[in-house]
């Protein structure tokens, strides 16, 4: 069993929403590129960088203005990219109300995309998006009205769609635009994610 979370049966998620499975709000230290795991600031939760854009994932922040967050940024991402979080002890059940939450802002035409690595290895992107904004905004998804396409998680490029992908155990969750970077005034930025879903217990490997 897992220690300190509250595993139920399928029969007892359908009579409540599903709570908080992990955020992540990133390490207080100073700028660096690329992100590492050094600046996870869960300790439940391990950091993986994909596509051939990856090296150019910052980890940001700015002295100014005095209330700049520390976030992440792809502006320096020479091509496709993909960020991911992975629970050390857990998969999580993204299915009946499982949401995702998270503050972020883009900028030219970048639209911030869910990734998510389902139970069987399979990657999915999502068809909903957060578009362009002038500042910082809180964006919520609701996973159910979500349409999904298969993903290539190493080149970061979009496939077929997925008619009903499984989310009652995926395994890693986060996060790209599908482009290559164009430094402040053409990128996307990503403060915090919160993940809303049911714990699941791994299965045993054979």
């Amino acid at each position: 069993m897992l220690a300190g979370f509250w595993l139920m049966t399928a029969a007892a998620q359908e009579r409540q929403r599903p709570g908080l499975f992990f955020r992540e709000d990133w390490v207080e230290s100073p700028a660096q590129l690329p992100v590492t795991q050094a600046h996870v600031a869960n300790p439940d939760l391990v950091l993986s960088l994909h596509g051939p854009g990856r090296d150019g994932i910052k980890k940001s922040n700015h002295e100014k203005p005095y209330d700049d967050p520390f976030y992440i940024w792809n502006g320096d991402a020479k091509a496709n990219w993909a960020v991911s979080l992975r629970h050390r002890r857990a998969q999580v059940d993204l299915s009946h109300q499982a949401r995702i939450v998270w503050r972020s802002k883009q900028q030219g035409l970048h639209w911030l995309r869910i990734v998510l690595k389902l139970g069987d290895g399979t990657w999915v992107v999502s068809e909903a998006a957060d578009g362009p904004s002038s500042d910082w905004r809180i964006k919520e998804f609701v996973l159910a009205d979500t349409r999904w396409f298969r993903l290539n998680i190493d080149e970061v490029i979009v496939g077929m769609p997925v008619a009903k992908p499984d989310l009652s155990r995926v395994e890693e969750v986060g996060f790209t635009d599908l482009m290559r970077g164009g430094a402040t005034p053409s990128s996307s930025r990503l403060d915090w994610i919160e993940v809303y879903g049911f714990p699941v217990e791994r299965m045993a490997a054979r």
